[in-house]
């Protein structure tokens, strides 16, 4: 599972030109789901993304969502999982299928929320358009394959 965290002043979604979804301080969060993703990396990111001190006075880096009563918006993007080193078009080979997808997608909205946090989200398999303002900036990759604790 993978996730591109960027710290935002503010975030929001639309779909079919109608605001959706609507943040302000806090985390926009676009994941991409593999399809060897299971709970475990459902878990593995709602911790990273809960604890992850990316917050602080003048930009700094001391405390978490959490811990500033942060929001987060969490946005399905299979292009996540595009693998570029071929051609010109991108392979999707490692994308989860859609009902995958949209299930572990799903998981991670209701494991942020039983942490507290509050999570708005895209709609799953829409085009979106996304307006966000970048604090700092501040953008992190997290891949559950390939981090460890």
């Amino acid at each position: 599972m993978r996730a591109l965290l960027q710290r935002v002043a503010s975030a929001r979604v639309e779909v079919d030109e109608k605001i959706i979804a609507e943040i302000g301080k806090g985390v926009l969060a676009f994941i991409g789901v593999s399809k060897e993703d299971s709970n475990t990396d459902v878990d593995y990111l709602a911790r990273k993304i809960a604890d992850l001190r990316i917050f602080g006075d003048d930009g700094g880096f001391d405390r978490s969502i959490t811990e500033i009563d942060g929001e987060i918006l969490v946005v399905s993007q299979f292009t996540l999982y595009g693998d570029v080193r071929k051609g010109r078009r991108p392979s999707f080979d490692k994308a989860a299928p859609a009902s995958l997808a949209k299930e572990i997608y799903e998981s991670l909205i209701n494991a942020l929320s039983k942490k507290g946090l509050a999570v708005s989200h895209g709609e799953f398999q829409k085009k979106m358009s996304i307006d966000l303002v970048n604090d700092g900036p501040v953008t992190l990759y997290i891949d559950s394959k390939r981090e460890s604790d």
